[in-house]
């Protein structure tokens, strides 16, 4: 019998937020990893197989364990939030696909990434497959609700990658240009996974608008911290090393923040590194020793705290429950991880 998420949730005690809704949620997350497995199976040999390389990769499943918390949130006791959770994940692992693809990344997760191993035209049908794949599921759930939903959702991510790689390596590139396509890129899945999970368990609006408000600033929050830690602590993250965006000319809000206070000589290093991709020895200790003159890093954690706020107002809008708390560790989690 299925223990009820209250019990389980107050006898256990995890440091991690993410291990404690893991822990919480085994049971569901189990339902949502055989789903995974059987609906990413075909006839054609080579879809599980790449499909596989990359799922089996791990990846903490965040998306997927947000739609389950929502759910168990209102004490859902249906089983519909399995199959979105399924769905939310292969929306995600077909972006990754797309993304090692675009920006010709040869890891994944420690691992090779599914481009390297099997080309990128392989890699790109599989995430079509597996976009293909979501939609199935978000059909046989039968709500146009959750439809509406997760679709608008797979569009608007398409759209950040669109404008993503229309502003790449351009240090012209605004704040409002980056939150855009974070909040695209990123926070909209999120959104999604915590909205559909409200909608299943029949809530309110006012309450289905609050889980998704918490996860489109979760987030962003989570994408800021991520693109502060590839300057300062990214050796600690599975499958990135240190100065990755750099590397690659990414123009993330900490750089945005440096090339909007640099002088004539900075303006200079910032075109030819992230620019023209002209990069030499000790260009990424150069760098970082702008971003921390010009207070940087600690301006864009700042901009990501402010979100965390707005994540952890949108929660207390939602009813008393053991899930509220770690769903307000995740998100003050994810801007102060691995610092």
């Amino acid at each position: 019998m299925k223990q009820s998420v209250s019990s389980k949730a107050q006898s256990t005690v995890l440091e991690n937020p993410l291990d404690n809704l893991t822990t919480i949620l085994k049971y569901d997350l189990t339902a949502v990893n055989g789903l995974i497995l059987q609906r990413m199976q075909s006839e054609v040999p080579l879809i599980p197989q790449l499909a596989g390389h990359l799922i089996a990769a791990g990846g903490k499943r965040i998306r997927p364990l947000l739609t389950l918390a929502s759910s168990s949130l209102f004490d859902y006791q249906g089983t519909r939030q399995h199959k979105l959770a399924a769905c939310v994940e292969f929306i995600h692992t077909a972006t990754l696909l797309h993304d090692d693809v675009v920006d010709d990344s040869s890891q994944r997760r420690g691992r090779s990434s599914a481009n390297a191993l099997f080309g990128n035209e392989a890699a790109v049908l599989v995430g079509d497959f597996l976009f293909s794949r979501s939609f199935q599921l978000m059909v046989e759930d039968g709500s146009l609700d959750v439809l509406r939903i997760l679709s608008h959702a797979s569009a608007v991510i398409a759209e950040g990658e669109v404008l993503q790689l229309s502003i790449a390596n351009d240090l012209a590139t605004t704040g409002e240009q980056y939150f855009k396509v974070i909040r695209s890129k990123t926070a909209a899945l999120f959104a999604a996974a915590c909205e559909v999970g409200a909608v299943v368990a029949g809530r309110s609006p006012a309450e289905c608008q609050a889980m998704h408000d918490y996860g489109l600033y979760l987030g962003i929050a989570f994408q800021i911290s991520d693109d502060v830690l590839d300057y300062v602590a990214a050796e600690k993250r599975l499958g990135k090393s240190l100065g990755d965006d750099f590397k690659e000319g990414k123009m993330t809000l900490p750089v945005i923040h440096a090339c909007t206070k640099a002088n004539a000589g900075e303006k200079a290093f910032w075109q030819r590194c992230m620019a023209d991709l002209q990069q030499q020895d000790g260009d990424f200790l150069e760098a970082l020793s702008i971003l921390k003159r010009h207070n940087a890093l600690e301006h864009s954690l700042g901009e990501a705290r402010k979100y965390c706020a707005l994540g952890i107002k949108s929660l207390a809008e939602l009813p008393d429950h053991p899930l509220r708390q770690y769903l307000q560790d995740l998100i003050v989690f994810a801007v102060e991880r691995d610092y």
